[in-house]
């Protein structure tokens, strides 16, 4: 199997599949479960200051989002940082820290945004042995209206002030956590750089409501009577995810910061292209809460396999496809293609012909027999037939060969052979 250790920040880990920081890293007994799995890491459940009590709501905390199959797309939840003492939580990390000293330990910290409450908690927490810390800038409910959480992530001055003095007041390997509620991701991630931070990680929760008592008119999760705002995670946010991902991986004010991953990451497929995306390594939390730690234990398998199959490292893979990563006016007007549809895989259900005809070019064409055929003079190349067709391969993009003409446009594959002329080039609009 491919050697899958993770050296992040100068944090070492048997592998790069961390527990996000959420209930599964909230107590040592988890940890110390999640750890005997497989884990490589945890980050701790989000502490606080020994300021005003953290209390937690004792009602329904978690509202979701299902597929047709019931299948968990999303979560929502509105749980705060622990309520759990922070003494306890400090004995529990030190204990653990000590039985497992190959697995990477990370503290979440959120505190009132004042330099001696980081500086005091931050000097509590140095002898737990534990590898770095990660500040929680990300949290959209709760915490966010005592000016802790995102209220914080979304001030990139916050962001950069609070960094430096965690730099300032301790020795360990800083990540600042982004928020995802913001209009250009890359900001906060500047403005952590700025601030000395040695990575980032993102995104956190999506402030949202996912669905409405229509008994009750309420939101849900519903507290007497009562709904609110909280911070969707799961399968469904993974493409904001790697789109973020890729953009502090791409941005060349960014570039180099190290990432680490959240978003969504259910399979090694979907820890693969956050890899490849930038990421140095991810963090789990949804598919753990859905199927038990064990599910790490596929992850590994997975992307060791898939390592091994092409020949990579893991190092190899991190950040492998951020180059093809580009802005939609750099695309090539030259690569033309068209929809084929296999008469041999075809169950004749006509999802294709209903999507293309009644939503798009109506370019697929319904003959005697419910045989379906592409009419390439009208076929524009949109891929949603291959989206919505249910048979896997049935129906696929076939590139025209340069120097073919297209049907639909006329014009022959390759005109555009000199990109100075290429009107997708932004210094040739300007000439114009």
């Amino acid at each position: 199997m491919a050697n899958l250790a993770s050296d992040f920040v100068g944090i070492k880990s048997p592998n790069p599949f961390w527990l996000a920081s959420a209930p599964p890293t909230d107590k040592e007994y988890n940890v110390r479960r999640a750890y005997e799995a497989g884990w490589g890491g945890v980050v701790w459940k989000t502490l606080g200051s020994e300021g005003p009590p953290v209390v937690n709501v004792n009602g329904p905390r978690y509202g979701a989002v299902w597929g047709a199959d019931r299948r968990l797309l999303g979560l929502n939840n509105i749980e705060l940082i622990t309520d759990r003492p922070l003494e306890v939580n400090l004995r529990e990390i030190k204990s653990v820290k000590r039985d497992y000293p190959d697995r990477a330990l990370v503290i979440s910290l959120m505190v009132p945004c004042d330099e001696e409450s980081w500086k005091d908690i931050l000097k509590r927490i140095e002898d737990t042995g534990a590898d770095g810390v990660e500040l929680n800038f990300g949290c959209p409910h709760g915490m966010a209206e005592r000016g802790m959480g995102s209220a914080v992530g979304q001030v990139p001055e916050y962001i950069e002030m609070v960094t430096r003095w965690v730099k300032q007041y301790s020795r360990m390997p800083c990540i600042v956590k982004l928020t995802p509620n913001i209009t250009d991701i890359r900001r906060p991630a500047e403005a952590a750089k700025r601030g000395g931070a040695d990575a980032v990680s993102l995104i956190n929760t999506i402030n949202s409501i996912t669905s409405v008592n229509l008994d009750a008119f309420s939101p849900e999760p519903m507290i007497d009577g009562k709904g609110t705002h909280g911070g969707y995670c799961g399968p469904a946010v993974k493409p904001i995810a790697l789109n973020m991902v890729a953009e502090i991986a791409r941005s060349p004010e960014t570039r180099g910061l190290p990432i680490s991953g959240i978003g969504g990451v259910t399979t090694w497929r979907d820890a693969a292209e956050f890899l490849a995306l930038g990421a140095g390594n991810v963090q789990v939390c949804t598919a753990a809460m859905t199927y038990g730690f064990k599910v790490v234990q596929e992850m590994i398998s997975g992307l060791s396999q898939y390592l091994d199959d092409k020949g990579m490292s893991l190092g190899d893979l991190i950040g492998r496809a951020v180059p093809n990563v580009t802005d939609w006016q750099y695309l090539n007007l030259n690569y033309v293609t068209k929809a084929k549809i296999d008469p041999d895989l075809c169950i004749k259900c006509g999802r294709c012909y209903a999507a293309c005809e009644d939503t798009s070019h109506q370019a697929i064409l319904m003959k005697e027999g419910r045989v379906f055929e592409v009419n390439d003079a009208e076929c524009v190349a949109c891929n949603l037939c291959v989206d919505t067709c249910p048979v896997d391969g049935c129906i696929t993009m076939e590139q025209l060969p340069k120097g073919a003409v297209d049907p639909r446009t006329g014009r022959v594959v390759g005109d555009y052979a000199n990109w100075t002329t290429h009107p997708n080039n932004p210094a040739a609009r300007a000439a114009e």
